[in-house]
Parts: structure tokens; sequence; C-alpha cells
């Protein structure tokens, strides 16, 4: 039998974070040193969110340029880890009786491979993406997590990629060093204190955290892959922050470790 694999979340900010050598990406590199390796990635990035549930079933994902007003050579970058037909069948069973179409058409988008460059830099590791159902409420989200934790005792690693806190319309553009907004640092701290405590149902219900959370998650969208990884875990495994910060003042950078 295998060991249960880890399940991650991370913050994977501006994807020229696929450039950079970072206190970021340091960590995602020693990240991936540490971790048992897996049989392959079930990755679910903020930036596949859309109103329908899918799974790429693709043997060759492609590297998905899914941004604008950055250097060429990010769109040059090309992340040529292989899909897994078997691994997106076993989500479709897991997941039943729901409905998970197999897509052949979109890839791997910044959310995952920009990580996943640093984590995994031969791109030696299969990767299948999971996408965020948009039609769906905070606990759906939490729920498909729950169904997909016995993928950890498959040699698969579960991995969330969003931001606890992610605010562009409050960005200090042009100054990463800008100091955190109060309202940033309440939130993530509100988030901390209550994955430490084991209070997942407060952070499935995150709009009860009142404004700081309408201030930090004003979109679901790159909130929701923590819930994936909320899901994932095992009633009382302790959390672990592998990666910690906030950038511009309204990005946390956030990672969230179970195992």
């Amino acid at each position: 039998m295998n060991a249960r694999l880890p399940v991650v979340f991370l913050g994977h900010g501006s994807p020229m974070n696929a450039l950079s050598e970072n206190a970021w990406t340091r960590a995602w590199a020693a990240l991936g040193s540490s971790l048992p390796r897996p049989r392959a990635v079930l990755a679910v990035s903020a930036h596949w969110y859309l109103p329908t549930l899918a799974v790429t079933a693709m043997d060759e994902p492609r590297t998905i340029h899914d941004f604008g007003g950055f250097p060429r050579a990010l769109y040059e970058m090309r992340y040529p880890a292989r899909g897994d037909g078997a691994l997106a069948a076993r989500v479709q069973q897991l997941l039943a009786p729901l409905s998970v179409a197999g897509d052949y058409a979109w890839g791997l988008d910044h959310g995952t491979w920009s990580v996943l460059h640093h984590v995994y830099p031969q791109a030696d590791v299969p990767v299948v993406q999971l996408s965020i159902d948009a039609r769906q409420p905070p606990r759906f989200h939490h729920e498909l997590g729950t169904r997909l934790r016995a993928l950890r005792d498959e040699g698969i690693l579960i991995l969330g990629s969003g931001n606890v806190v992610h605010n562009l319309q409050t960005y200090a553009w042009g100054n990463p060093a800008q100091e955190p907004y109060d309202w940033a640092l309440r939130f993530e701290a509100a988030v901390r204190g209550h994955l430490q405590r084991g209070e997942h149902a407060a952070l499935v219900d995150y709009a009860q955290l009142g404004q700081d959370a309408w201030l930090s998650a004003p979109t679901p969208d790159h909130y929701l892959p923590l819930l994936y990884v909320l899901g994932a875990s095992v009633p009382g495994e302790a959390p672990s922050f592998p990666v910690e910060g906030i950038t511009g003042g309204s990005i946390s950078m956030l990672a969230v470790q179970f195992g």
C-alpha cells in the first residue's frame, strides 16, 4: 500500500514567478524536494473557473499563457508534463454520479504550470487539472475535496493553486514591496487561525468573516482551491505553512500543507 501523500495549497501570485528566483519560488523548489514523489498531480487552479465540471484527459496537455502584458520570455515558456488518462478516469469515478466531462482542449494554465515549473522543474510528473464549477457554492467544492481524498493513498498529489487574499483592484502595481493592507493581514490571520484550530466550516462559509473577506476574496476563484485542499485533508490533520507573505499589499502567497 502506498504511503499517504500530503495535500498542498499554493498561493501562486504573478505569472512572472515562473521566470523569477525569489523567496516564493525557492520555497516551491524546496517543497518539491521534500515531498514524497507522486505518481501524478491533480491540480485545481483558480484559472480554470467556468460553469461546468471537467477534467483534462489528453495525453499531452498544452501550456496555456492565460495572461497579457508580460515579457515575451514568459509566453515562450513551456511546461511539457504529460497527462494521465487513467487519473482523469479515476477522478470521474470518485465524483460520480456527478457528470465530469473529459476535456481535450484546455491543458495546463499558469495557476498550475507557473508553480510546478519550480516544484518539478523537469516536468517529469504527469499532471491533470480539474475545473472549478463556477455555478456551485463553496460547500460543493469542499465536498469534492473530500471525495478526492482517496487519491492521496494512490500516489497522487492533490494541489490547489490560488491565493487566500487576491484583490487586483487594490494591488500596488509596480510596487510589490507595498506593506500589506490591514484587512489583508486580518483575513489571512483569520484563515490561519481557523486552519490551526481545525474549524473548516468557518472557512467554507468564508463570507461570514465579514468585510475583510469581501475585500480579500472579491471573487471566489482564487479562494476556492483552498476548499479542495481542506476537503482532502484527514480530520484532525494539522496544517503547516511552508510559504508565507503578502505581495503588493493585497496578494497572499500563503501555502497550506496537510500531511
